[in-house]
């Protein structure tokens, strides 16, 4: 996404099925720049032969985001400024039965065993129709905990809270 607003629902995955661990799959490496107050954050991103710089400010279901592609050469450079707020994941995309883009985030490293499940939407009404299959379990799209711009600041995945 160049320019705009993001909207998306994220779940937290306790199990996911083999089907969707077999979907196509790229490793993604993230490391923030800054983190700031109201859920404002500027990353890089290498995700298999792309680099991103990515803007985002606000929270919950609609963010404002702001990407640029970078060559391997910027994204380099910048690296390096991230080494205090890094993360790592597995992205395996599918389809949801209703033709909707399911991203499943098996993530790596230190949050080896943190599973979380995000669908983006065309706008808000989209979003609140949207009923998640019965794997996904509970969603977290308002909770801080699991925000990557958290995630990057923890030892080990966030320890799981009461529905």
């Amino acid at each position: 996404m160049p320019g705009g607003v993001e909207v998306e629902r994220k779940w937290l995955v306790e199990q996911a099925p083999d089907e969707a661990l077999a979907a196509p799959s790229e490793l993604i490496e993230q490391g923030y720049l800054t983190i700031g107050s109201e859920g404002a954050e500027t990353r890089v991103r290498r995700r298999g032969e792309r680099c991103l710089l990515t803007v985002k400010s606000g929270s919950g279901v609609s963010r404002a985001e702001h990407e640029v592609e970078l060559t391997r050469e910027q994204f380099a450079a910048l690296w390096p400024a991230t080494e205090s707020a890094r993360l790592v994941k597995r992205r395996h995309v599918l389809e949801a039965q209703d033709g909707r883009v399911i991203e499943l985030d098996v993530y790596e490293g230190r949050l080896s065993g943190l599973i979380v499940a995000e669908v983006e939407f065309d706008d808000p009404r989209g979003a609140e129709a949207f009923v998640a299959p019965d794997w996904f379990g509970r969603e977290v799209t308002d909770e801080a905990a699991y925000k990557n711009q958290c995630l990057v600041r923890l030892d080990e995945p966030p320890a799981p809270t009461s529905p």
